[in-house]
């Protein structure tokens, strides 16, 4: 007879049922702040190279695995593979971040094709089946996209703003315009998505890093129904798929997003309010987060803190341990450690 494939406490969570000891994975958990990824990086010359090399993508993705024995592995990728596989002109500029050529007149929007050349997304799904390959079975494994409000950002300004104020007042001035960006990022999203459940993708998280920067119903207009029409494309066709949304910033908006989207669970972030998020968040959907990358960095005491700030908040709910955001480049190794050891201690 053949034997059950062990279960995966990530993926137990975001089904319904409550871990004694919460799972823990760290967003950009693969990067910077790991040795073994610089030399990597160094190998593959740009940015890009990197994520598109499924060697290198893999070897990346399974560092912080090996490492630290984390209980999911997201994918090494980036958001903005959507845009480049809508043709757009995508590059990464050492220390500056990306760049794109801007998208920000109605007449350079209508050039824009109605979705992605499926074909550019080829190597991503390469990475993803070689990693579920090495990975022990016990461990998730995350595929991800951008959602489309926030990787619309980028596309019009051309690069990351303090605010992302090209693109809010383009959706002022030509709303008609700016949906077609999202639309064409909601469909190419949607196959995308799909594409990583089919080469080995456990679940699946939405990045809306720049959701906190809307207005309420500028919120819903272009972070929560994009998102909620994803979720729905996605679910057409693989109805089980466990989905995270992580809209930055949404606050007390947070709520509604869970309700009109349909996540099966939200990454939050340090500034969320316990008692909102536990009796109108965790009560309905599993939670993910909140530490402080800063704590983490500052290590210590007052790393300590902060974990059991997170512990005791919501370790009594369906609780991923997680940060509030992507670790820093210049978090120590061993701060990490200290995370995992005392996260891994909990006994709630």
């Amino acid at each position: 007879m053949t034997q059950p494939l062990p279960s995966k406490p990530f993926l137990d969570v975001l089904a319904g049922t409550r871990q004694a000891v919460p799972p823990l994975w760290m967003m950009r958990q693969a990067g910077r702040y790991l040795p073994e990824y610089r030399e990597v990086r160094t190998k593959a010359g740009g940015f890009l190279d990197l994520c598109f090399n499924p060697e290198f993508a893999a070897e990346v993705t399974l560092q912080p695995i090996r490492r630290f024995g984390f209980d999911a592995a997201i994918i090494f990728s980036d958001i903005l593979v959507v845009p480049y596989a809508l043709g757009r002109n995508v590059r990464f500029e050492v220390g500056e971040g990306p760049r794109l050529d801007p998208l920000d007149t109605p007449d350079k929007i209508a050039t824009l094709p109605p979705r992605a050349d499926g074909a550019k997304f080829a190597p991503v799904y390469e990475a993803l089946r070689r990693v579920r390959a090495e990975l022990d079975p016990k461990i998730a494994l995350i595929g991800f996209c951008g959602a489309p409000w926030t990787v619309a950002t980028y596309m019009v300004a051309g690069q990351g703003t303090p605010d992302q104020a090209p693109a809010r007042m383009l959706a002022y001035r030509e709303p008609q315009a700016f949906a077609k960006i999202i639309d064409a990022l909601v469909e190419s999203s949607i196959g995308y998505l799909l594409g990583q459940l089919e080469a080995g993708a456990d679940a699946l998280q939405i990045f809306d890093t720049w959701a906190g920067v809307l207005p309420p119903r500028e919120f819903q207009r272009w972070s929560v129904e994009p998102t909620r029409r994803i979720i729905a494309g996605v679910r057409a066709k693989a109805p089980h798929a466990k989905i995270i949304g992580f809209p930055r910033g949404a606050g007390a908006l947070l709520p509604g997003y869970v309700e009109a989207t349909g996540v099966n669970g939200v990454s939050i972030d340090w500034t969320a309010e316990p008692s909102l998020m536990r009796e109108r968040v965790q009560s309905k959907v599993a939670l993910q987060g909140n530490l402080d990358p800063l704590a983490l960095i500052a290590g210590g005491d007052a790393l300590d803190r902060a974990i059991d700030d997170v512990l005791e908040n919501y370790a009594q709910g369906r609780l991923i341990f997680n940060l509030g955001h992507g670790i820093q480049p210049e978090t120590p190794i061993a701060h990490v450690e200290r995370m995992v050891k005392r996260v891994r201690g909990y006994r709630g």
